[in-house]
């Protein structure tokens, strides 16, 4: 399969899933939001006690998120490809930017840009923008102003 026919392809699916998740069980897509509150269940911190049917719902997203490349390994016959032109610091540096922006964000680009805006929420609409936003210019930076 091409680049794009892959972009297309996991477009759709991400969109399908969230249609899924909402239709099925009333929930928004939001990954960080699951995550978070798995985690808080899971330690006993969030509101509802571990072990409740949320619990289980989240876990099952979580190891599909996991299991995913494994799918993909079996009907295309080869892993994914992914190429990182950044350090393993950097990495790490970004992932810890994302996840506080999704704090400070109320959400992350999956609940606000897929769920959100699909939901026409104007709070989503705001965030989608400021996150693609800040993206293409920290892209443009790096690319252009610091030679990356």
């Amino acid at each position: 399969m091409t680049d794009a026919l892959n972009a297309i392809a996991g477009g759709a699916l991400i969109g399908l899933a969230a249609v899924m998740m909402m239709g099925g069980i009333g929930r928004v897509m939001g990954v960080s939001g699951i995550i978070s509150a798995l985690l808080n269940e899971r330690i006993g911190a969030g509101q509802h006690a571990p072990g409740r049917s949320d619990f289980i719902w989240r876990a099952a997203f979580v190891a599909g998120v996991f299991a995913a490349p494994l799918g993909h390994l079996v009907l295309i016959g080869q892993p994914p490809a992914a190429t990182f032109d950044a350090s393993p610091g950097v990495l790490v540096l970004a992932g810890l930017l994302v996840g506080a922006g999704a704090v400070v964000g109320s959400g992350c680009t999956s609940g606000h840009g897929v769920c959100g805006i699909a939901r026409l929420s104007a709070r989503s609409t705001v965030a989608t923008f400021a996150f693609m936003s800040t993206g293409i210019a920290a892209t443009f930076l790096m690319r252009h102003a610091f030679g990356g």
